[in-house]
Parts: structure tokens; sequence; C-alpha cells
């Protein structure tokens, strides 16, 4: 319940301080509001599915998540959000003390998602690929969502993973391909996840 807390109260001061920044006493308003509305269903989803244990472990990368990492959590959260409008449900089993938020529906039936420390439509299959994630955002904290969408659009424009990939496996012979065979398994926080755990799409 205390980390709970405590992570709604961090989204509502950052939601205020951003705010506030932006636009003054009005936005330091709007933005505890857009704080509350974000980190009111996180801070439930971390307290009711008791995501971080009371041990070392849980108090550290609680901490971790929400102060160098909190760019990363904060996205999560409104990811989370989104799922929860969606009537989602929230995956308490697996959350618990996990450190990771899971939701059971994904965004799509094909794929896991991972923003943040919110995994949507993983299973134990596929866990670890996504937990490499969640690891990589708390290693390169307020860098890692940045660098991962520099390199899409990198990769978009110009796919110079074209030079490595397996075309004989894995052809690129329609547009969709091209991103869900190409530009996807080859950024680097993909590449990195499917090394450890799972094969890319062909």
């Amino acid at each position: 319940m205390v980390f709970g807390i405590i992570s709604a109260a961090v989204h509502i001061v950052l939601g205020a301080a951003l705010g506030g920044w932006a636009g003054g006493t009005l936005g330091l308003l709007i933005g505890a509001v857009a704080g509350l509305l974000v980190g009111g269903p996180f801070g439930w989803a971390v307290a009711s599915a008791r995501v971080y244990g009371p041990d070392a472990r849980g108090v550290w990368l609680f901490v971790v998540d929400h102060t160098w990492s909190l760019l990363n959590t904060a996205v999560g959260a409104v990811y989370l959000a989104v799922h929860l409008i969606f009537g989602h449900q929230l995956d308490r089993t697996t959350s618990q003390h996990s450190c990771r938020v899971n939701v059971v529906e994904g965004v799509s039936p094909r794929y896991a998602t991972t923003i943040g420390t919110v995994c949507a439509g993983s299973n134990a299959g596929i866990q670890r690929h996504e937990d490499v994630h969640i690891f990589q955002g708390r290693l390169l904290g307020p860098l890692y969502i940045p660098l991962v969408l520099l390199n899409y659009v990198l990769f978009t424009i110009a796919p110079v993973w074209l030079l490595w990939h397996d075309h004989t496996n894995a052809p690129i012979n329609r547009f969709t391909r091209y991103f869900e065979i190409g530009v996807y398994p080859h950024v680097w926080n993909e590449a990195i996840a499917y090394r450890i755990q799972g094969t890319p799409p062909r």
C-alpha cells in the first residue's frame, strides 16, 4: 500500500512540476491533475498487485523506477491508464513482487509490449524478453525512450539493417513486412532482447 501511495504522489509532483514550468500556477494545477489521473491508476496497480516486495530488491527497484528511471515509469503509467480505460485486466498473480505491472491483454495478439515497468500481453514463454526491456530502461533511465525512438526513426528512413538482415528466411516482400520483419527486430533494444530470449518474427 505504501509503495502505491508514494508512486501516485511522485506522479502528481512530476505533473505539477512540469505544468508549473510550462505554464505557471495554472499549469501547475493542470499538471497536478494530469499526474493524479495517470499516477492514481498506476499507484493502485502497484498497491493492489503488490508489485514491489518489501525486501531490499523491491525497495531498490522502486527507488530506481521513481528517480533515475522516472521518465520510463511515467510513460508506462500512461500506457497502463489506456489499458485500464479499454477494460484490460491487471494480472495480479504474475505482477506480485515481480517489480513490474503485468496486464493480461496486449495491444496485439501477436506481441507483448513493454513500456516502462508495464508489460501487456506477455506470458511465461516470453517474459524474460520483456524483462530485458525493463532492465534496459532502468539502466539507461531518461535516455532509454529517446534512444529507442531515434533508432526507429533512423532504421525507418535509412535501413542499414538490410546489410545484415536474413533475406532468405525473412524476405521483405511487402510494405508491412518492412516494419514488422525489418525495422522492429533490428532496433537495438529488440535485437538485444531477442538474443536473450525469443525468435524474431519471420
